[in-house]
């Protein structure tokens, strides 16, 4: 857990910054206090590094899938099969497919899974399900593969009107 306590209590602080960081990791830039911005940078360099370590620690593996027929209009095709009463039922018509899917190793897996208790599931503006996890690891990760830290910048706008709070704005480079 970070240093700063914001005035918050611990609850309300991990909360904001698990907000912040999701906005940062989809927006790719988050407009805040300098104090949460360095906090923020912090988190986030520790999740791109640990993405960027753990980019390729996976293996392919084929897998059997059983998926509805669909006709030309999108329906699910139907047959019609008999029962030992001679009753006649329809049924969705099946078709067996093997399909490649991706396994994360043992440590891919593990980076992921702390790399959750810092981000929420996320929609986009056409209310689409974003898995921000996924997006440092196909987005952001292969970005910065040759580059060691300094993934993020901060950049200073000035004190707010009303509190007087120093802005700034955090991006990634």
């Amino acid at each position: 857990m970070p240093n700063r306590k914001f005035g918050r209590a611990s609850d309300q602080r991990a909360a904001i910054l698990k907000n912040q960081v999701t906005t940062l990791i989809i927006n790719g830039k988050v407009e805040t206090t300098v104090a949460r911005a360095k906090e923020i940078s912090a988190i986030v360099e520790k999740l791109v590094s640990s993405a960027v370590k753990e980019s390729d620690n996976y293996t392919t593996k084929e897998i059997t899938v059983s998926a509805a027929k669909i006709d030309g209009k999108g329906k699910k095709v139907l047959k019609t099969k008999t029962a030992k009463s001679g009753a006649k039922y329809e049924v969705v018509d099946r078709e067996v497919k093997t399909k490649t899917v991706q396994v994360d190793n043992a440590s891919r897996l593990a980076a992921r899974k702390a790399m959750i208790k810092w981000v929420n599931k996320s929609h986009d503006a056409e209310g689409n399900i974003i898995n921000p996890v996924n997006k440092i690891f196909d987005d952001i990760a292969p970005r910065y593969a040759g580059r060691n830290g300094g993934y993020t910048r901060i950049i200073r706008l000035g004190a707010r009107r009303g509190d007087g709070a120093e802005m700034a704005i955090l991006e990634f480079v």
